[in-house]
C-alpha cells in the first residue's frame, strides 16, 4: 500500500512524504534526497517502533548535516585531494572537508530534489546530475528503487554516465534498533563479517592499503557489543568510535547484524557491494529530531554499502568507474526479525 501526504515545498514544487506499507514492515520517503524518513518494524511484543532518525520538517533536511537518511553521491564517502585523473585529464572536484572531498561536495545528492514515482511495491527516485557538477564529468542519471519484501528493505541503484565518470551511491540511513528517540546505542550488539579493511590517514581518506582486523578494535567478526568505552574510542584518522571501511568481498550470506535487546529488534544486511562503511556516529552534534527526540553523539549506526572509499585514486581497489553503455546496479537490503 501507498500513501502519500504532504510535507513542504522548495523551489516552487511540493515535496511530499511517500509511505510504502506491506503490514511487515512500512518505510517513509522523501523526494528531497530521495531519503528513508522513518523506518517501522515491529518489537518482539509486536509494537511498531521506527528504527531510522530523521526530521520534522524539509527545511531541517535542507540545512541540517548529517546526511539523515538520504542517498549520497556522485561520490559517498571521501576523494583524497578533491582530485583524480581519468583517461589521462585530471578533474578537481569541490574540496568540502579540509583539502578533500566527502559526500559528493558542497550539494551532494542528499540534497538534491528528486523526481518520483510510484509502482506497486515499490517507489523509485530518479535524479540527472548534469556534466560538470561540483566538478565531475560528463551527465549521469542515477535511479533509486526502494521496494519493501516482508520485513526488508531493499535498494536498487542503477547509473548511467555520458562519459566516464565515477560513482559511488549510498544511503546514509541512521540506524537505532531502540526506536528513533532511543538515545545512545551502548546495548546494540553489531557483527561485521568482514577479515579487512581500508586503513586511512588524515581526513580520513585511504592510504590505498588492505589491513586485517584481527587484534584490532575493528575486529567486529563475532557479536560486540557497542559499549560506551567503544563509541567513545579516539580515531587517530579522527572521530570517534567507528568510521572504517570494511572489505566484504567473499563473505557469503548476510555480511553484518546489528541487535539490540532492548526491543528484541534484529537487523542484517545483504548487498552486491564489496565494501560497507560503519559509522558510530560519532561526529553527530545534537540536534532535535522527529516527534521531539534529541538526536546527539553515538546515538545510532549507519552501515552504508559503497565501494571502497577513493577507489578512483587507487588502482588497486575495484573500480568504481562508470562508463556509457554500462551501467552500474547495486542491490542492498536491510531484513529485520525478532529475537
Amino acid at each position: 500500500m501507498i500513501r502519500i501526504r504532504e510535507f513542504g515545498q522548495l523551489d516552487g514544487r511540493d515535496v511530499p512524504v511517500i509511505t510504502l506499507s506491506n503490514g511487515d514492515a512500512a518505510v517513509e520517503l522523501l523526494p528531497f534526497g530521495a531519503a528513508v524518513r522513518a523506518l517501522w518494524v515491529r518489537d518482539r511484543d509486536g509494537k511498531w517502533t521506527d528504527v531510522c532518525l530523521g526530521y520534522d520538517t524539509l527545511r531541517e533536511y535542507r540545512d541540517n548535516d548529517g546526511c539523515l537518511g538520504g542517498v549520497v553521491g556522485r561520490c559517498a564517502n571521501r576523494i583524497g585531494g578533491a582530485r583524480f585523473t581519468l583517461e589521462g585529464k585530471e578533474y578537481r572536484v569541490t574540496a568540502n572537508a579540509g583539502e578533500n572531498q566527502l559526500h559528493g561536495g558542497a550539494v551532494g545528492f542528499y540534497r538534491k530534489l528528486w523526481d518520483w514515482r510510484c509502482d506497486e511495491g515499490s517507489v523509485t527516485f530518479t535524479y540527472v546530475s548534469p556534466d560538470g557538477e561540483e566538478g565531475y564529468p560528463g551527465a549521469l542519471t542515477v535511479t533509486v528503487t526502494y521496494t519493501l519484501e516482508g520485513a526488508a528493505l531493499v535498494i536498487a541503484y542503477q547509473a548511467e554516465a555520458a562519459a566516464p565518470t565515477p560513482v559511488n551511491l549510498t544511503n546514509h540511513a541512521y540506524f537505532n534498533l531502540a526506536g528513533q528517540a532511543g538515545g545512545m546505542v551502548t546495548d546494540h550488539v553489531l557483527t561485521i563479517r568482514a577479515g579487512q579493511f581500508t586503513p586511512t590517514g588524515p581526513g580520513h581518506v585511504p592510504t590505498g592499503e588492505l589491513a586485517p582486523v584481527e587484534e584490532t578494535e575493528k575486529d567486529l567478526r563475532n557479536p560486540t557489543v557497542l559499549t560506551e568505552e567503544r563509541l567513545r574510542r579516539v580515531i587517530p584518522a579522527g572521530g570517534f568510535g567507528y568510521d572504517f571501511n570494511y572489505d566484504i568481498r567473499g563473505v557469503e550470506g548476510p555480511v553484518a547484524e546489528l541487535y539490540c535487546p532492548r526491543t528484541g529488534i534484529a537487523m542484517t544486511l545483504s548487498t552486491t557491494m564489496e565494501g560497507v562503511q560503519c559509522y558510530s556516529s560519532g561526529s553527530l552534534t545534537e540536534r532535535r529530531g522527529k516527534n521531539g527526540a534529541v538526536y546527539g553523539f553515538g546515538h545510532a549506526v549507519c552501515l552504508e554499502t559503497q565501494h571502497f572509499p577513493d577507489a578512483v585514486n587507487h588502482p588497486a581497489f575495484p573500480d568504481s568507474v562508470v562508463r556509457p553503455g554500462t551501467p552500474f546496479r547495486s542491490v542492498t537490503a536491510y531484513r529485520f526479525s525478532v529475537k
